[in-house]
Parts: C-alpha cells; sequence; structure tokens
C-alpha cells in the first residue's frame, strides 16, 4: 500500500462521519432554505482549509459557490464539480438516517452525492495538513440544481468551466467501481401537430385528424434509431384530441434522444426538421425542449484516462473505466471540449432509490487517487 493511501485510510472512519453529516443536511433541490445551509457549511470548510469563496446568489435554489486555491498561480486550474442538491424530501433523514453496516454506508443521497463531496473534502484537507497541495490554481464548484436539469447553473458551469484545464465531476463511480469515460447525450423534443376539428359522426371527412398525423410520424420518427450506434430515438408520450365525438385539431408528441456523439445528435435533429405531413392541410411545428451534448469517449478523453490511469497505478491502485447512458453536467464541459472525468465519486448503487449506498473502503481509495491528480496531473 502507497504511503498515501495508508493516509486516507487511516482517516476512513472521519470520512464516513463527514459523510453522515453531509447527509443529514437535507437538500432537496426546491427548498432553497435547506440547500442554503449546507452551502454555509461547505462556505466554512473550504475558507478553513484557505480558498476564497465567490457566492453567486440563487432566487429558486440554493446558492452556489466557487472555492478557489492558489487563484493567481499560473496554469489552467483543476476544477472539482459537485452538487448539493438531492431527490429526497425534508424528513427522510428521519426515516432512514445515515448508517454503517458491514462495510456499507446507507442514507437518502448518499451516492449522489454527499460521499463525493465528502471525498473532494478530504483530499483537500489531506493535501494541505501533508503541505502537498501544489501551486496550481484549484477550484471547486458546487452548483445546487443538478437533480431539476442543471437549468439554473448551466450558464455558470460552462463559463467557469471554460477557464479550466481539467473537470473532475464527483457523479458516482459504477456499482463495480469504474469511472465514467463516456456518458450518452439527451435532446428532448415536442412535435406539435395541428388539424382541423370537426364533428365524428357528422361530418368526419371534413376534419384533418391530429392524431393519425401523430401516429403516421411516430412511424416515421422510430426509423431514426440506430442502436448499434448507441442512438435512441424514443416516442415517450403522446397527447392529443378535445372530446370523443370530435376529430381532434391537435396532438403532441414528446419525443427523447439518446446519442453517443454530436454527429448522431445532429442527424436526429435535422431528419425532425425535415418531417412533413402526411395528410394533407396537417402541420408540423418541432420544439427544442432540452439539449445537452454527449460526453464523448474520443481521442482526448483516452488520452485522459490513460493519465489518470497511470497516476491511479503510481498509488497502489486500479482504475477503471466505463460509461452512462444517463448525462450528468459533466455532459456540459466535456461537450464544450474541456477535458472532463467523470464518476470520480465513490463505489455505490441506487441513485434515486431506497437502497442507495456507499462502499467504505472506496472512500479513502478515491481520496488517494484524486490527491494524485491535483499533485501529479500533465496539462
Amino acid at each position: 500500500m502507497s504511503e498515501l493511501l495508508q493516509y486516507f485510510v487511516d482517516r476512513q472512519d472521519q470520512m464516513v462521519e463527514l459523510c453522515k453529516t453531509l447527509i443529514h443536511y437535507e437538500t432537496p433541490t426546491l427548498q432553497k432554505t435547506y440547500v442554503d445551509q449546507m452551502v454555509a457549511f461547505m462556505e466554512g470548510q473550504f475558507i478553513e482549509l484557505g480558498a476564497e469563496i465567490e457566492r453567486f446568489p440563487q432566487e429558486t435554489v440554493g446558492d452556489m459557490i466557487l472555492a478557489k486555491w492558489n487563484k493567481d498561480a499560473e496554469g489552467k486550474p483543476i476544477m472539482f464539480l459537485i452538487h448539493s442538491d438531492t431527490v429526497w424530501p425534508i424528513g427522510t433523514t428521519a426515516e432512514r438516517p445515515a448508517k454503517v453496516e458491514d462495510g456499507i454506508l446507507t442514507g437518502p443521497g448518499s451516492v449522489d452525492m454527499k460521499a463525493g463531496i465528502a471525498i473532494v473534502l478530504t483530499t483537500l484537507r489531506g493535501l494541505v495538513e501533508r503541505g502537498e497541495l501544489p501551486k496550481r490554481p484549484v477550484w471547486v464548484l458546487m452548483t445546487s440544481d443538478e437533480e431539476v436539469g442543471s437549468i439554473h447553473s448551466i450558464p455558470l458551469i460552462e463559463s467557469i468551466g471554460q477557464q479550466a484545464g481539467l473537470v473532475l465531476v464527483m457523479e458516482p463511480a459504477t456499482k463495480e467501481g469504474a469511472m465514467k469515460t463516456w456518458r450518452k447525450g439527451i435532446a428532448t423534443y415536442r412535435l406539435h401537430i395541428k388539424g382541423r376539428p370537426s364533428h365524428a359522426g357528422n361530418a368526419p371527412e371534413q376534419g384533418i385528424n391530429a392524431i393519425v398525423e401523430a401516429a403516421n410520424q411516430i412511424l416515421a420518427i422510430n426509423k431514426l434509431n440506430a442502436l448499434k450506434n448507441g442512438t435512441s430515438v424514443s416516442v415517450t408520450v403522446i397527447q392529443g384530441g378535445t372530446t370523443m365525438n370530435v376529430i381532434p385539431e391537435h396532438a403532441t408528441i414528446t419525443i427523447d434522444n439518446r446519442f453517443l456523439t454530436r454527429l448522431e445528435m445532429e442527424r436526429v435533429q435535422e431528419a425532425l426538421n425535415a418531417l412533413e405531413p402526411t395528410l394533407p392541410g396537417a402541420e408540423l411545428a418541432l420544439e427544442v425542449v432540452h439539449q445537452r451534448g454527449a460526453m464523448e469517449h474520443d481521442a482526448q478523453m483516452i488520452a485522459s484516462f490513460a493519465q489518470i490511469k497511470a497516476i491511479g497505478e503510481s498509488y497502489g491502485l486500479t482504475v477503471r473505466e466505463d460509461g452512462s447512458g444517463g448525462g450528468s453536467d459533466g455532459n456540459l464541459t466535456a461537450s464544450l471540449g474541456i477535458p472532463t472525468l467523470d464518476g470520480l465519486g465513490p463505489q455505490g448503487d441506487g441513485l434515486h432509490a431506497l437502497h442507495e449506498y456507499v462502499v467504505v473502503r472506496s472512500l479513502p481509495e478515491r481520496a488517494t487517487l484524486l490527491a494524485g491528480v491535483v499533485k501529479d496531473w500533465q496539462f
């Protein structure tokens, strides 16, 4: 066991207690008062470790903070990306308080991502206490709305992220402990269909059935799937009609598109824009509801993973890679071309589920890996 790994293993119990403390700060996204209580705690922790804080007040979600060490040092920052919010309502920890049994830590928000936050704090505290925090800029950006799609924080993540040389996303590792070197992007669309109403009994021929048009469009949309290439195009919601005896004037289709590359996102969107009505007189209008680019497993990602793997091995760790069909805030920075590594939180499973858990031994292992990255990363 490397000396650095032993250092963090010796502090495993402290890491567990920090995780419990963070879990018991209940932080449902839209409960600003509660989230801000944890933000204040984190701000205090960062200041204690010598950081300078920039705070970004929010009206409807918790405030966001950027902690900086060595802000005037040369070079691009290494930036940790964390989020304070969880999906669990107030009162959940009273029902399911944080606990440890047989090397497993459970509790609401434990793996997503209170334990990841604890790892960041422990990593930085270890580097400071050991006198090993390098003279390079190190930042931590903590947002507060990831669980609702980062609707308030996207501009902040993108603008601050573009200044970084490396972004370390503290979403949990896989159940097997692998970090994530690819994530599918997601795009959501609504196809609005306009027909013409008419009495279904007296004059059905005078109507233009928006639901029939929707059915025809669904068949065309389904053909855009390219599952072998990692692209899915799924109609997930359909709404239409007004009452049982009227030819429907309106229908709306919601479309979920997942993809591994920007080219696939563009292919699907171009095809959706090119859809034509099949019924004479029907009208189509495509609405882009949401888009988040993919974290691509490209040459940059391959090189970044090779470096973190080598750093991990130098401290006695095995670093493995995998991916995810779901997105994270790492998609935002990666799709802008910023070197991004994701899934650097603890090993565990059960995100947003009752069985959510963290493998305790992964806590010091991840702290060791991240301390090595901060110390040894080469741009």
